[in-house]
């Protein structure tokens, strides 16, 4: 009988090993930043999600590192501005947010069918709206789910050329080296692959047009989505992430819904541009001190000692969109700093960064006399000396300016003096004194003047 051979064992199958250390960097490097970051905010704190309003002010002031950073790890910067004793006073009321929703639900009610007419009669080409819109289910677990979901029906939309509708997408943006999660209230896909972002908001539009202010703000939150749509446009075959933006509003203080075509390819280059000159947040949360924490729980001595180990680029803009500055402003204040005047000024004062440095540069204690600011201040504080010496030479007790005519126009008895007045149609205010004497002579049809 033949002789039978032993079954062969399997062949071992080869473990994949540990990845090599340029594979292992980039996730060691996430999960350092990660844990840096909750620890910043707090172990107990929640990370609070950065939305497109608040990118949006992000990107006008990007050399705030300090809101860079309280952004990047997610902290409540209206509790910390709470614990520092400098509470923001300003923020949507329950009655607009209401109002916001009811409005948007109208809008987005049977199927978006409203906000499809709307669309279609801007940006559609004419003719009547589409019969058909998918309308797909964006449900997912957690942000990065949902984003995944919204990328995928995004792709599945374009490549079947139809009308859809996506309600309250999931996008993602990398701001400073860290994902930033964005939901727009829609983004609709056309059969020719442009993606178009739409922006409901609860601010009346009057005869067409809305408080200009409003609208650059929503202009400017819409590029955020927009810059975020270019990045999956960039993936997907055939699609483009259209520039021009569709604002929904009331029309006319009713609850009727309108609509109006907004250009934000300024706003999207202002953006793009500011946010890749924010500091990446890994390397400023490198740069602090060891402990260093934000979360509301602490001292206020400890929180502020916290704020102050991140530099801030303070302007009164800020008042409006961040919920430090009023704490900002204060310790400019306390600094002197010129930047709490407006940017304005301070790009006009040069190397003079403290209220003090102008004054003293003015007053012709310091600085170079050669320099155009400089010599600016101290003209002009020569020319303010000129005007209180001027101002000076008069009498405190006297009172009516010189002139016995009539000096205006309104009605009254004219200022007794011993020039002549202004003549004029009516009487003047009565005064109960003498005029007040000349420094020099005389202005014509008026009475004793300063030179």
């Amino acid at each position: 009988m033949p002789e039978r051979r032993a079954p062969r064992a399997p062949r071992p199958v080869p473990s994949p090993g540990p990845k090599p250390p340029h594979e292992r960097e980039p996730e060691r490097r996430g999960t350092t930043l990660r844990q840096r970051l909750a620890e910043l905010r707090g172990p107990d704190v929640a990370p609070r999600p950065l939305d497109a309003r608040a990118l949006a002010a992000l990107a006008a002031n990007p050399g705030c590192r300090r809101r860079a950073l309280l952004d990047g790890a997610g902290v409540d910067k209206a509790a910390l501005a709470e614990a520092l004793g400098s509470p923001a006073p300003f923020g949507q009321s329950q009655f607009a947010l209401v109002r916001g929703n009811s409005f948007e639900a109208k809008v987005k009610a049977d199927g978006g069918t409203e906000l499809m007419r709307l669309l279609y009669e801007h940006l559609g080409g004419g003719g009547p709206p589409p019969d058909e819109v998918l309308v797909p289910d964006l449900a997912a677990a957690g942000p990065e789910g949902r984003s995944a979901r919204t990328a995928l029906a995004l792709r599945e939309a374009t490549g079947a050329g139809c009308w859809a509708l996506l309600d309250h997408p999931m996008l993602t943006l990398d701001v400073a080296g860290s994902p930033v999660h964005l939901e727009p209230d829609a983004v609709v896909v056309h059969p020719d692959g442009t993606w178009t972002v739409i922006e409901i908001k609860s601010f009346p539009m009057v005869d067409g047009s809305a408080d200009a202010a409003k609208v650059g703000a929503a202009a400017r939150q819409s590029a955020v989505y927009v810059l975020a749509l270019e990045r999956l446009a960039e993936l997907t075959e055939g699609a483009e992430a259209g520039h021009r933006v569709l604002l929904v509003c009331p029309k006319d203080f009713s609850n009727l819904p309108t609509a109006s075509v907004v250009d934000v390819r300024k706003q999207r280059a202002v953006t793009r541009r500011q946010l890749t000159r924010l500091t990446r947040i890994e390397d400023i949360a490198a740069a602090l001190p060891e402990g260093t924490t934000f979360d509301p729980a602490c001292s206020a001595r400890e929180l502020d000692a916290a704020v102050e180990s991140v530099g801030a680029a303070y302007a009164p803009e800020c008042l409006s969109t961040c919920e430090l500055a009023f704490h900002c402003r204060a310790k400019a204040r306390a600094a002197g700093a010129v930047e709490a005047l407006g940017r304005s000024v301070r790009g006009e004062l040069g190397g003079l960064t403290t209220v003090g440095a102008v004054l003293a540069a003015a007053a012709g204690k310091e600085g170079d006399p050669a320099d155009p600011t400089v010599a600016a201040l101290r003209r002009a504080a020569a020319l303010r000396a000129e005007a209180l010496e001027c101002v000076g030479a008069f009498p405190t007790g006297g009172t009516g300016a010189p002139g016995n005519g009539a000096v205006t126009r309104n009605g009254g008895a004219g200022m007794p003096g011993s020039g002549t007045g202004v003549p004029g149609s009516g009487t003047g205010v009565p005064g109960s004194g003498t005029g007040v004497p000349a420094a020099g002579g005389t202005v014509p049809g008026s009475g004793a003047a300063c030179r």
